[in-house]
């Protein structure tokens, strides 16, 4: 019998026909530059009240300016801040999982196993905080887009990575299953 390979006590690949567990790699959200005009709102929101609280004429009252200033809070910080945080890609050892939405949640997978081509696009604001776009497609469904990707390089290495690793044991698992068939 096969024994696995073992790196620190942990095997890292599973002996031949066994099925390998499920390992959580990466856990990320688009990168948070695009609250950077919540923030800005904010602050200009916060300083506006201060400002005007107890110095507008009398048909205006605090209470008016408040309720704006409430109202423009949700709209323009609160709001945009859940969409941001709604959006996740999670990166396990056998897909790539994205999950989107507030109320009712979305969710696309695409498998190691089946493979698919990565491409990037970093435009200029994009290569400026290290970011990038990744496009993930297996030539049968829509392509997977994952948008404003933190440290961009990293992740479409460990995607490819996954890929090879992937397909390295769904061929040796293949071979194996011929190798016991012939005898």
């Amino acid at each position: 019998m096969t024994q696995p390979v073992t790196l620190g006590g942990r095997p890292t690949m599973p002996p031949p026909g066994v099925s390998s567990e499920e390992l959580l790699i990466a856990r990320f959200r688009g990168h948070a530059r695009r609250l950077f005009w919540s923030a800005l709102v904010l602050i200009a929101v916060f300083g506006a009240t201060a400002y005007f609280y107890d110095n507008l004429p009398a048909p205006f009252e605090n209470w008016m300016l408040l309720s704006a200033a409430g109202g423009l809070v949700l709209l323009l910080v609160v709001v945009p801040y859940i969409v941001w945080y709604s959006r996740s890609v999670t990166v396990t050892t056998r897909r790539v999982i994205v999950r989107h939405g507030v109320g009712a949640q979305s969710r696309r997978e695409m498998s190691h196993a089946r493979g698919y081509t990565i491409g990037v696009r970093r435009g200029v604001l994009q290569r400026m905080w290290g970011t990038g776009t990744i496009s993930l497609s297996n030539g049968v469904d829509a392509p997977l887009r994952l948008a404003n990707v933190p440290n961009v390089t990293l992740v479409h290495e460990t995607l490819a990575d996954q890929i090879e690793v992937s397909q390295i044991l769904a061929h040796r698992d293949a071979q194996s299953g011929s190798d016991t068939a012939s005898f």
